[in-house]
């Protein structure tokens, strides 16, 4: 009854077995309908990486999530189809933070017919579909995404225009559960974790990726990025419910801190 609720939860209704077809299938409704986003963070509320919370939360209120719980969720539920899932511990920028980066994502490994593939739902929707574990690139519009290995490490990257690339590093061994905790935790808690100061809200929707970042909205497709600004708290609510289909009145109440976030970190940039 639990993996019927979440393949009603994301929209699923085709067939169901251990093979490729069922996989790409699951991630690409997966992504289409789960955001990833931080309100719960912003609104000082605790996030556990326990299957029942993360169950309750992205299932039972239908929510969005960040890696921890998104690719936790969707882990378990590939395993109760009978894929063979890995979970693994993952560094965001350790090519600019180094090993202390290690630890702050979730990704999974998913074994089909002896291929490992790179199953992510929790990078905010840019892999559009799982990814065979091995050097190359694809693209997934609007970005570029790629896996290059060395000395035992894989890079997932991606690209978006003529910005610098975004990735996280890893190991295709099972995740250290102990890091991932700690990491989960202290991201909710460090004043200086990207998530504690801001709110931030991204879906992949078709060919075209969503991004709501503490008053910028935009909407970026192979033609390029738009950008506008949220101007109230009304309007902020009504684009979560409309845009990613989040029903949070209650963040009204963090219009405020957005707005001072907002001039704290981005007022230069959209000037």
């Amino acid at each position: 009854m639990q993996l019927a609720a979440y393949l009603d939860r994301i929209g699923h209704t085709g067939p169901i077995a251990p093979d490729l077809a069922t996989l790409e299938s699951i991630v690409r409704a997966h992504i289409a309908t789960v955001p990833f986003e931080n309100l719960d963070v912003q609104l000082d509320r605790p996030v556990g990486i326990g299957l029942d919370s993360i169950f309750a939360k992205i299932v039972g209120a239908r929510r969005g999530g960040w890696c921890f719980e998104q690719n936790g969720l969707l882990g378990w539920a590939l395993g109760e189809i009978g894929f063979e899932v890995r979970r693994i511990s993952a560094g965001v920028m350790r090519v600019v933070r180094g090993d202390m980066a290690l630890g702050n994502h979730l990704a999974l490994i998913v074994m089909l017919d002896g291929q490992p593939w790179l199953v992510d739902v929790g990078f905010g929707g840019s892999q559009a579909a799982p990814l065979p574990l091995r050097e190359g690139e694809r693209l997934d519009t609007p970005f570029a995404v790629s896996l290059t290995e060395a000395n035992g490490w894989w890079r997932f990257a991606e690209r978006a225009g003529e910005g610098d690339p975004f990735s996280f590093d890893f190991r295709a061994e099972p995740a250290d559960e102990a890091l991932l905790a700690a990491r989960c935790a202290a991201l909710q808690a460090d004043p200086e974790s990207v998530f504690v100061q801001n709110l931030v809200v991204q879906q992949r929707q078709g060919d075209r990726h969503l991004t709501l970042r503490g008053r910028v909205f935009s909407i970026r497709s192979a033609e390029g990025e738009e950008k506008k600004l949220v101007d109230s708290a009304d309007e902020f609510v009504t684009l979560l419910g409309d845009r990613f289909g989040l029903n949070l009145p209650e963040a009204a109440g963090l219009w405020d801190k957005v707005c001072v976030r907002h001039e704290l970190l981005f007022a230069k940039e959209d000037r």
